[in-house]
Parts: C-alpha cells; sequence; structure tokens
C-alpha cells in the first residue's frame, strides 16, 4: 500500500486551512458533531443527497462549508446501489474522510464542470505515517465511491469499503477513506497548494526538509 501510493491528496473547501489545522479533516459526520447540527437539519445534510453545498455556522468554531454530493445522481443511484436504501448510503460515505491515491484523479476532480471555476485547496499528505497512525480505521474502495454520473456507474453496497486486509491483493485502489475524522492533519500534511480546475495556481505550504 505504501510503496504503490506514498501520497494521498484530499480537495478542501479554499479558505478552510486554519479550520483544518485546529480541528484536523472532519468526515460531514464529524464536521455536523462539532457544529451541533441535530434533528431535520442534519438528516438532510448527512442522509439526502446535496445538490448545493450546504453552510452551517457555530457561535464557537465559526463557518463552515459542506460540499454538495452533485455528482450522485439518484437515479443512477438506484439502479447500481445493492443491498441497502440511498439513505443508508449517503450516510455510508458521510461517515468517512476520502482520499484520492492517484493524483491524476484528483485533478479530474479539480477540473470537473460543478468545481473548475472557483479555488481549492490540495492537501498531500504522507501515507505511511498515516498507516503508522490510524491503519485500523482505513478502509479502501476500488471505485469512486461518491460519483454515478457514468452510463453504467459501478455497484456499491456494503462491500464497496474494505478494511486493508479484506481489499483483494490485485484490485484496483482508487479511494482510501479513514472513519470519522483525522485529528491529527497537522503533523501528516506536508504540502498544502491552491487550484483553480486542473491549473495549480500556488504552493501555500511545504514542509522542510
Amino acid at each position: 500500500m505504501i510503496s504503490h501510493y506514498p501520497v494521498l491528496y484530499h480537495m478542501a473547501e479554499n479558505g478552510s486551512l486554519e479550520s483544518i489545522r485546529r480541528l484536523g479533516l472532519l468526515s460531514t459526520s464529524a464536521l455536523l458533531d462539532v457544529f451541533e447540527i441535530r434533528g431535520e437539519r442534519r438528516f438532510q445534510i448527512e442522509s439526502r443527497r446535496r445538490p448545493e453545498s450546504v453552510e452551517i455556522r457555530h457561535p464557537e468554531h465559526g463557518r463552515a462549508l459542506v460540499r454538495d454530493n452533485k455528482p450522485m445522481q439518484e437515479k443512477a443511484l438506484g439502479r447500481c446501489l445493492i443491498g441497502m436504501e440511498p439513505t443508508e448510503w449517503y450516510e455510508t460515505l458521510n461517515r468517512r474522510v476520502f482520499f484520492w491515491v492517484d493524483r491524476r484523479r484528483l485533478i479530474r476532480l479539480l477540473g470537473a464542470r460543478a468545481y473548475r471555476d472557483r479555488p481549492h485547496l490540495v492537501l498531500e499528505l504522507d501515507t505511511e505515517q498515516l498507516m503508522r497512525r490510524h491503519w485500523w480505521r482505513v478502509s479502501l474502495s476500488g471505485i469512486n465511491s461518491g460519483a454515478t454520473f457514468s452510463m453504467n456507474p459501478a455497484s456499491r453496497g456494503h462491500g464497496t469499503f474494505r478494511r486493508i486486509a479484506d481489499h483483494p491483493q490485485n484490485d484496483p485502489v482508487v479511494e482510501l477513506t479513514v472513519d470519522y475524522a483525522v485529528l491529527d492533519t497537522a503533523e501528516l500534511v506536508f504540502a498544502v497548494s491552491r487550484w483553480r480546475g486542473a491549473a495549480r495556481l500556488e504552493t501555500i505550504w511545504e514542509r522542510s526538509a
């Protein structure tokens, strides 16, 4: 795992770096917990498709943006989801922090129509250090679990995310996920850059050798 994918990539909202330094990378569920979002509003954010990003606020933590999940088309999800209801699938995704293992997939996402016209942050993390600290909470996916926009989206369900020991050795790895949160993100990141679409605008921070 480490030798094949030495770097993990995470796409974050522009302007979120200070919050990430302070709180770490939080899954949607963890973020809703921290911001004390409950009831029907939480259900709509956590258990439903988000056609647009949702702003949440907290008297102590300020403002945060929960990104949309536009690439998840409901009709297509109904065709490819096995053994789960859509609400269960959204909740499954929202309990995880996601990383790309392939830089090309990251750039493809940055260049997608929904995101290419505004800047985003890209965090690069040390796979070895993350695995040493969090391996028991790591799961792997062989598909882009948050998108169903292709003509024939891959099947998905309870078996999509597998612990490392259960992921077939010869199967592809597309996503690496960590359950709930990576609170020590600041200690694992070695570079942060700002991108607009597929163009890298600037390096914001880089760990010295």
